[in-house]
């Protein structure tokens, strides 16, 4: 065990000694002169190094000229020649906020009424010894007898405990199939179909009155399931050609004929949607 560790202490020495070694060898390999040469015995012309010109601004002069002019109204902490104000017209408070003008007192025709009689004054003298002979019993009893009885509130009861509820608000009642316009098409959308018969009925002058000058044609229904069966028929065809293709689109090829197949389909099928939904077709001259 002792001798393990002289070993490691020797190893642990010899290394500090190499490492100190290489330090010096290479702090004298810098410390070296350059290396001679027969060149550097020729003496070297040194040329001087020419500063540009100074800056000078072309607006110096007119700035100096200008400087001593104003230099001597400022010798008094400000302008030399100030209308003093009074001392009795001081700064007061609130002097300086907006003052708005006076409001106008408006005429009105409306004349103020007392919504119960005056009080009589102290000295009015009341009315004493009116009497009636009115029976308040009698009158009463006939109000009550010839009265119609009131409809009582339609309630529900919804508890044990016997609690009630307005029934019209709890929707057991139909309240709106009882309405008048109940079933019925509403106003604007009559006044819509009325104006989309009216601008169809524009559009079929214009079309019959283009047709009979003869700058359109109108396609027939035989030709117009011709067409839509063939691009059904090319959108089959088309899409067949596209099942096929690879999954995997790793090169540039691919991916653009995939893309190109796509936006193909895409307008075969606008294409169908457009003949589908539109019965009557009409052709220009300039494209027949």
């Amino acid at each position: 065990m002792a001798t393990d560790i002289h070993t490691c202490t020797t190893l642990a020495r010899c290394s500090l000694t190499y490492t100190t070694l290489a330090r010096c060898s290479l702090h004298a390999v810098m410390s070296l002169p350059s290396e001679e040469s027969i060149y550097n015995l020729i003496p070297k012309t040194v040329t001087p190094e020419s500063k540009p010109p100074r800056y000078k601004s072309m607006f110096s002069s007119t700035v100096r000229s200008d400087g001593r002019q104003d230099k001597a109204c400022s010798k008094t902490m400000g302008p030399a020649k100030v209308q003093l104000s009074s001392p009795q017209d001081f700064l007061k408070k609130h002097s300086k906020e907006q003052k708005l003008p006076e409001r106008e007192a408006r005429a009105t025709n409306r004349e103020c009424k007392p919504q119960r009689p005056l009080v009589p004054r102290h000295t009015e003298q009341p009315q004493m010894g009116s009497k009636s002979n009115k029976n308040y019993v009698t009158t009463n009893a006939v109000n009550n007898i010839m009265a119609v009885p009131r409809k009582p509130a339609a309630k529900y009861v919804d508890t044990v405990s016997g609690d009630t509820f307005d029934l019209v608000a709890s929707g057991l009642v139909p309240k709106y199939t009882n309405k008048k316009d109940y079933g019925k098409v509403p106003g604007f959308l009559e006044r819509r179909r009325e104006d989309m018969t009216a601008a169809q009925a524009e559009y079929d002058c214009y079309i019959e009155e283009s047709l009979r000058r003869g700058q359109m044609e109108q396609v027939t229904e035989e030709e117009r399931d011709t067409l839509l069966a063939g691009l059904k028929a090319n959108w089959e065809d088309l899409h067949h050609q596209y099942q096929g293709l690879s999954v995997i689109t790793d090169t540039a090829p691919k991916k653009a004929r995939k893309e190109r197949m796509e936006a193909e389909m895409k307008q075969l099928e606008k294409d169908i949607e457009l003949l589908e939904r539109h019965h009557r077709l009409y052709i220009s001259e300039r494209l027949s």
